[in-house]
């Protein structure tokens, strides 16, 4: 395994309850500050081999990225579940819920 990939994967498993990560941010935290298209891939092919809290990751703007409605859905109730509140637009307010490690 590449050691980006490592710390993207090991950045996501330490993202806690109730908080959120952008895409951006991971790349940024792993050393690729350009690198949000990874972070898209890494959470595809991996999430369930690593067992990665995927809904807790969202684009820049706050958003939930996912494209179809169900999969929107789901992100949205989980988030929801762990206490994320998410309007009807399917945005977060980062500055209430996304994680800043060693700095929350």
């Amino acid at each position: 395994m590449e050691p980006f990939t490592r710390r993207v994967i090991d950045i996501i498993k330490g993202i806690p309850e109730g908080r959120v990560m952008t895409y951006g941010q991971i790349a940024e935290m792993a050393g690729s500050r350009r690198g949000a298209r990874q972070v898209v891939r890494i959470l595809h092919s991996s999430s369930r081999a690593h067992t990665l809290p995927w809904y807790r990751v969202v684009n820049a703007k706050g958003e939930i990225a996912i494209r179809d409605e169900e999969g929107r859905w789901s992100q949205a109730q989980l988030l929801e579940d762990e206490g994320v509140e998410v309007d009807d637009h399917g945005r977060i307010d980062l500055s209430r819920f996304r994680h800043q490690p060693d700095g929350d």
